[in-house]
C-alpha cells in the first residue's frame, strides 16, 4: 500500500511547502485569500471543464456511484440531524460541514488511488461527476442564497449560473454529451491553467495554517470529530454494506466501492469555504484531521478486502 501513502505524501508535501512559505515571510497570511480565490474562479473551473468534458459519461450509473450515493446521504442526513437540531449551526457551516462528511478527494488523491491502487482509473469518474455535477451546484445554490439573503426561489436557482465552477461543469459536459473535439490551440492553455488548481490550493491551504491560531469556537472541537467519525469510518462502512447485501458485489468491486469511499475530504471543500466566508475553520481542520486518519484507514481496508 506505499501506493496510497505516496500519493498522501504528494499532496502534504505541497501543503507543508505552503506552510513554509507563510512561516518564512514569503507570503503572508492575508495572501491566502488572493490565492484561495485564484483557484475558485480560474484554475479549478479550467479543471473541471477539462475533467467533465473528457469523462466518459458512461461510466455515471455503476455499483461504485450508488455505493457512494448511499454514503452521502447517510453521513449527510447525520451531521445535519445533530448539528442542525441538536447543536444549532447556521445555514453556511451546516453546508460547509456537511461537504466535509461526504465530498472525498477524488480529484486528484482519488485518481492516483484509483490509478497506482485499483489499477483503473475510470472507476473514480463516476464519484467525481455525482461531486461536480450535482453534489458542489446544490451546495453553491444554497451558499449563495445564504451570501445573497434573498429569498426568492428565482433568484437562488440563476445565480449559481452566474458561479464559474457550474459554468465550467455544464460547458465539460454539453462537449461531453456532444463529442465536439474541441480545437488543440484551445485546450492547451485551458489545461495550462487547469494543472495550477491542485498545487495552489494545497498551497493556500498550507499557508492558512502558517497563521491560523489556536482559538477554538464554542463547539469548534466536537464538530470536527463528528466530520471526521463520519467522513472516515460511516462512509465507507455504509459504502461497504451497501455494496455487499444490497448489491452482492464481492472482490475488487467490493473493494473498490470500499476504499474510494474512505477517501479522505477534498481540498475544494476549504477554498468553497474560505469563498464564501463560512466555516473556515471547520473545513480547514476536517481536511487535515481526515486526511490524517483516512491513510490507515485506506491501509487497512486494502490488507482486508484488497
Amino acid at each position: 500500500m506505499s501506493e496510497v501513502v505516496g500519493a498522501v505524501a504528494t499532496l502534504v508535501a505541497v501543503a507543508f511547502l505552503g506552510y513554509l512559505v507563510g512561516v518564512g515571510g514569503v507570503l503572508r497570511p492575508q495572501d491566502e485569500l488572493v490565492l484561495s480565490r485564484l483557484t475558485f474562479l480560474v484554475a479549478t473551473p479550467a479543471l473541471l471543464f477539462t475533467t467533465v468534458a473528457g469523462a466518459d459519461l458512461g461510466s455515471i450509473f455503476s455499483p461504485v456511484l450508488v455505493t457512494n450515493i448511499a454514503g452521502v446521504l447517510s453521513v449527510q442526513m447525520v451531521f445535519l440531524v445533530v448539528a442542525g437540531l441538536l447543536w444549532r449551526r447556521g445555514r453556511g457551516e451546516l453546508v460547509i460541514g456537511a461537504l466535509s462528511t461526504s465530498y472525498v478527494n477524488a480529484g486528484n488523491l482519488g485518481i492516483a488511488v484509483s490509478v497506482y491502487v485499483l489499477g483503473d482509473g475510470a472507476l473514480i469518474a463516476p464519484v467525481l461527476l455525482f461531486q461536480l455535477l450535482v453534489m458542489a451546484p446544490v451546495a453553491f445554490l444554497l451558499l449563495d442564497r445564504e451570501a445573497s439573503g434573498t429569498t426568492s426561489v428565482r433568484k437562488a436557482l440563476m445565480r449559481p449560473l452566474r458561479n464559474p465552477l457550474t459554468v465550467a461543469t455544464v460547458l465539460g459536459l454539453a462537449v461531453a454529451l456532444t463529442g465536439v473535439e474541441m480545437p488543440a490551440v484551445l485546450m492547451r492553455p485551458v489545461e495550462l491553467v487547469a494543472a495550477a488548481a491542485v498545487p495552489v490550493s494545497l498551497i493556500a491551504y498550507g499557508l492558512s495554517l502558517s497563521g491560523a491560531r489556536r482559538v477554538e469556537e464554542s463547539g469548534q472541537s466536537r464538530d470536527v470529530v463528528l466530520v471526521v467519525v463520519l467522513k472516515c469510518l460511516v462512509q465507507p462502512g455504509v459504502a461497504w454494506l451497501v455494496g455487499r447485501f444490497a448489491l452482492g458485489l464481492e472482490g475488487g468491486a467490493l473493494f473498490a466501492a470500499t476504499l474510494l469511499a474512505a477517501l479522505p475530504t477534498a481540498q475544494n471543500v476549504y477554498v468553497y469555504a474560505v469563498h464564501y466566508g463560512t466555516a473556515k475553520r471547520l473545513a480547514r481542520h476536517a481536511v487535515l484531521a481526515s486526511t490524517m486518519v483516512s491513510i490507515p484507514m485506506m491501509i487497512a481496508i486494502s490488507g482486508l478486502l484488497g
